[in-house]
């Protein structure tokens, strides 16, 4: 029997991590093609540091942040084919992650994979989804092509590196330290550029003999706008994951024509199901079969669910190497 409530964290207003408040909420029933997930560990992302300093989350979406968890089915909705109760799950969710019970759409659900614990789970469905889109739909990343992942040790950044030779590619990234640029390496990056020390643009020349990177993951915002250009291959693309630190973009339209370059970026959250789906779809069929092989998240540190304040500061003093985790 489901137990009537859960403890949860909610945000009490905007502003900095000390918004983050424990609660105690009801627990949510699944209905249609949700599945209720008790959580046993929730990931902890930049997204959810930007919905506490707006202090609202999207409309219709819960006031409860969290957009990803791992964990066991407790229960299901009336139309849900693919799982049932006690099996385990990893999910990205339209909030509600951090918390004790979780809802989810089945068709943004996954089983655990082979050989990973919770931890492991729950770094994967943000990261993975994200990445999917952007590197495969988005910019069609290939076989022998260099991507340049800016942050190459976030939560985000370190599956990259993975997830990049997964499909072949040659993916080099900057860091903000000799530590973080020696773990990304460890982490199957070909090479990594301390950007507090170094210019990118020359040291991505040098790297690629002169041909430039064909794709570039910026997590940057506008800051880079300019000097991605100049690092970019004939045709590359460049896309954008978030329009946080420096929100504006401009770019010499001359050299973006004469490098052909395209760029894009992507909301993750307000894709439509039907699109995320998809995803799912391609994650399992294609990638899940050699997950143990190729990809394994790095775990930075796991709190305690009434200490999310002290995850929110971790994460937003840059000090993470991997991925920061709630656990309920």
């Amino acid at each position: 029997m489901l137990p009537a409530t859960m403890r949860a964290i909610t945000i009490a207003g905007p502003g900095g991590p000390e918004q983050l408040i424990p609660v105690v909420r009801p627990v949510p029933r699944p209905e249609g093609r949700e599945v209720l997930v008790q959580v046993h560990r929730a990931g902890v992302n930049r997204h959810d540091a930007g919905q506490r300093r707006r202090g609202h989350p999207p409309p219709g979406a819960t006031d409860i942040p969290g957009l990803e968890v791992a964990g066991i089915v407790i229960a299901v909705g009336e139309a849900v084919t693919r799982f049932a109760a006690g099996d385990r799950v990893c999910a990205l969710v339209n909030g509600g992650g951090y918390a004790s019970y979780c809802l989810a759409d089945e068709r943004t659900t996954l089983p655990v994979p082979p050989g990973f614990g919770m931890p492991e789970a729950a770094a994967l469905p943000e990261a993975l989804y994200t990445l999917w889109h952007n590197l495969v739909d988005l910019c069609a990343l290939g076989p022998g092509e260099w991507l340049l992942v800016h942050g190459g040790t976030s939560g985000v950044g370190s599956i990259g590196i993975a997830f990049a030779r997964w499909l072949g590619a040659r993916p080099i990234v900057t860091c903000g330290s000799d530590e973080k640029c020696a773990v990304a390496r460890s982490m199957g990056a070909l090479a990594a550029c301390n950007y507090q020390r170094d210019d990118f643009v020359p040291w991505v020349a040098d790297m690629t003999g002169g041909h430039g990177v064909d794709v570039i993951l910026d997590m940057a915002g506008g800051a880079y706008a300019v000097r991605n250009l100049q690092a970019l291959a004939m045709d590359g693309r460049v896309t954008h994951l978030t329009g946080a630190g420096e929100p504006t973009y401009s770019v010499p339209l001359e050299l973006l024509m004469k490098k052909r370059a395209r760029i894009t970026g992507s909301l993750l959250r307000p894709l439509a199901i039907e699109r995320k789906a998809l995803i799912t779809e391609g994650l399992l069929h294609r990638l899940w079969p050699q997950m143990q092989a190729c990809i394994r998240p790095r775990i930075d540190h796991e709190f305690a669910l009434d200490e999310a304040v002290a995850a929110h500061q971790r994460l937003e003093r840059g000090d993470a190497i991997g991925k920061i985790l709630l656990c309920p």
